[in-house]
């Protein structure tokens, strides 16, 4: 996008509004919801479950000990009972007779895997969750024991998890407890692969971000490549750096915290080739000082921190997908303020540098904090994705008032004076224009999710702050890397049109498109609210412009514009506070006669073998609106499904919806569109963010 010098009328408007946004902002999004977990019934498997008893006959008043066997395929994983930054555990549901109790899951010692700075505790090869059933003493010999057991779990690989399940019976019989030789040796093998319980208690001390536990651990014992794995959740920061030493009979390890905590933390201490102690530990003194202890996946106390060429990876596709972002339709109301600010910058290089420096500033500052606000409501508890800005009615409602005022400050309306000729005009404006122009581009362009882009801000909701902030900066980067070229190659600079007076008409010119932008926040209102919406977004656009005009006439002072805008925003939220929530309640569906999205309902179709089209849309998706309108919503494509037998799913994401921030989250996703095909038989295959006809009657083949 280039940028435009907007007058100093222009720019104190925007800089109102947009502290005004997201001040007024963080008041409106409150909401919080519930996480859920899904699975898809009927998938292949990628991590194969069986189950096993130790003995089909276990005798009154014993325990049999119940194998939940997982094999992943090559490059496929499955996870501890804390699964860490991601993935979800063994979940078990048992339909047990009267008599038999079932114990806790007791899980072997895990592996870490560190992807792009983040954590999770997994199995890559074949292993066993073990569970004991207590049969009660009354129980009759020769007595039928029908024990069901429904089982899920999440199957990963370095791309894509997918939720996986399971139902198996096992037929026991009460009897005199006989176990084969060969299942005993079977079962010994799984059960050496669990950690040992420490018959003492642990202890620990938090100080600010960094938590120390000291472990009883005897002072002549080996203790090397040691690792804690926290079963308590939602405490430890898992990819955090972890730092061991040994003092006396004590083993010292420290790793990092979110918060302050002072109950009890259940874990797991890995040391040596796989070994573990689960362990207790609450509040506590521990010991200072002592020799430095090899940390797990290092031969010093440096901890594993990450896959640097992973994270480069993920940083270079957000930089492409920003790049990329000025090519998507969302963007284009934007690109003629840009034409401007290159053209006014001319063959000056100094002031074309200065402008590129200003408008990327603008950028990386809109889309770092954007960035800030999203993993801060995240970090709440808050199911948010990419674009979650347009999912709320009031800052719909500001962006609204932003655009009729940019719209009249392209027309003149906001000038104190008249615009003189080119060359004046080229004088105007300067670094705060072309600053507060790149806020613009990132308010506009950012709520779009083009190629690349999805997978770079998927991976960084699971990544740390600092590391999320870098591809959030990246993206903001990619886009304003066209800008920064035509500055320092003057190659490209000599090509630009030289200043003159057409740049005063093609500026009115660009007030079109803002202004359709400006209609399309007042339909976005109404599909929020309802037809409340729409009353409202005119009344409050006719009363911006309205304002707007009667201030320029009068020559009244620019303030009356601020006090204006402030006057509605206050107005908007009261109003939109007061209506129904109930507005809106059924999703869209594509003109297909496409369902709406539900889990339930895509495991039903999967499992009858049903060929299905999914696709996440959203009413401020430009990009989705684009593809709808030229490859799904065509003859072409209806007549191909329908010879094919194709179902058509949907999923409206114009409000937040939990449910399908999840679902979009474990395809590697944070927001629309995303475009999924499911083969009658096979996994589900992802389709290009920019569909063509051909490649959804291609489906049909």
């Amino acid at each position: 996008m280039t940028g435009t010098h907007f007058q100093g009328n222009g720019r104190a408007i925007l800089a109102a509004f947009w502290i005004g946004a997201l001040g007024l902002f963080l008041l409106a999004l409150s909401a919080a919801f519930h996480p859920a977990s899904a699975q898809i019934p009927g998938a292949p498997q990628n991590v194969r479950a069986t189950v096993e008893a130790e003995t089909a006959v276990p005798a009154p008043g014993d325990t049999v000990t119940i194998a939940i066997i997982m094999d992943p395929k090559p490059g496929w994983h499955d996870y501890w009972l804390n699964p860490g930054d991601a993935g979800t555990p063994l979940e078990l549901e048992w339909t047990l007779p009267e008599g038999v109790t079932p114990g806790p899951i007791r899980a072997p010692v895990p592996e870490t895997l560190v992807v792009s700075g983040f954590m999770n505790h997994i199995y890559k090869a074949k292993h066993a969750f073990l569970v004991d059933l207590q049969i009660a003493p009354k129980r009759q010999p020769g007595k039928k024991l029908d024990i069901k057991v429904n089982a899920r779990w999440s199957a990963c690989s370095d791309l894509v998890c997918v939720p996986e399940s399971g139902s198996f019976t096992i037929p026991l019989t009460v009897g005199n407890g006989t176990i084969t030789v060969e299942q005993r040796a079977r079962f010994d093998q799984w059960r050496a692969a669990l950690p040992v319980p420490l018959d003492r208690q642990a202890s620990y001390a938090i100080n600010g971000s960094a938590i120390s536990i000291a472990i009883p651990f005897p002072e002549g014992a080996a203790a090397d490549k040691v690792w804690f794995f926290p079963q308590t959740q939602n405490v430890f920061r898992y990819a955090a750096p972890q730092t061991a030493r040994r003092t006396g009979n004590w083993l010292i390890l420290t790793g990092g915290v979110d918060k302050a905590f002072d109950g009890q933390i259940d874990g797991l201490l890995q040391f040596g080739d796989g070994q573990g102690i689960e362990l207790r530990a609450v509040p506590g003194s521990v010991p200072s000082g002592g020799e430095v202890v090899s940390v797990l996946g290092a031969d010093s106390a440096t901890p594993p921190s990450g896959n640097p060429t992973s994270f480069a990876l993920i940083l270079a596709l957000s930089i492409l997908g920003g790049l990329l972002l000025n090519l998507m339709p969302c963007v284009f109301p934007i690109l003629g303020l840009k034409a401007i600010a290159i053209a006014k910058a001319g063959g000056d290089e100094r002031t074309a540098r200065r402008d590129a420096w200003a408008y990327t500033a603008g950028i990386l500052l809109s889309c770092l904090a954007l960035g800030a606000i999203m993993l801060g409501l995240r970090a709440a508890g808050q199911e948010v994705g990419w674009a979650f800005q347009l999912q709320d009615p009031f800052i719909v409602f500001v962006l609204l008032l932003l655009m009729v005022a940019v719209t009249a400050n392209l027309v003149g309306l906001l000038e104190i004076g008249g615009i003189g000729a080119g060359d004046r005009l080229t004088r105007q404006g300067g670094a705060a224009g072309s600053f507060w122009t790149g806020v613009l581009a990132a308010v506009v362009a950012t709520p779009c999710t083009g190629p690349f882009m999805a997978a770079a801000i998927g991976a960084a909701l699971l990544l740390p702050a600092a590391q999320a902030l870098l591809i959030f900066a990246g993206l903001g980067l990619g886009l304003a890397l066209p800008f920064l070229a035509i500055a320092y190659i003057p190659a490209l600079r000599a090509r630009m049109p030289r200043p003159g007076p057409w740049m005063v008409t093609f500026r009115k010119w660009m007030a079109l498109p803002m202004a359709l932008t400006a209609l399309a926040l007042v339909w976005l209102l109404g599909q929020l609210v309802g037809g409340a919406g729409w009353v409202l977004g005119a009344i409050a656009a006719a009363a911006m412009l309205l304002g707007i005009i009667i201030i320029k006439r009068q020559q009244a002072p620019v303030s009356l514009i601020l006090g204006l805008g402030s006057t509605l925003m206050i107005m908007g939220f009261l109003a939109l506070d007061r209506l129904p929530n109930s507005a809106v309640t059924q999703p869209s569906v594509a003109e297909l006669g496409g369902e709406a999205f539900s889990e339930e309902k895509l495991a039903q179709l999967r499992k009858g073998g049903k060929p299905v089209f999914l696709y996440f849309t959203a009413d401020w998706c430009v990009t989705c609106k684009v593809n709808e309108a030229a490859a799904i919503d065509r003859d072409e494509t209806k007549k191909a499904f329908e010879k094919a037998a194709i179902v058509t799913m949907v999923g409206d994401y114009t409000r937040r919806d939990p449910v399908i921030t999840r679902f979009l989250a474990k395809h590697g996703r944070s927001g629309v569109p995303l475009y999924l095909y499911y083969p009658p038989q096979g996994e589900a295959k992802i389709l290009p963010q920019i569909l063509s006809v051909s490649d959804l009657t291609g489906l049909a083949n």
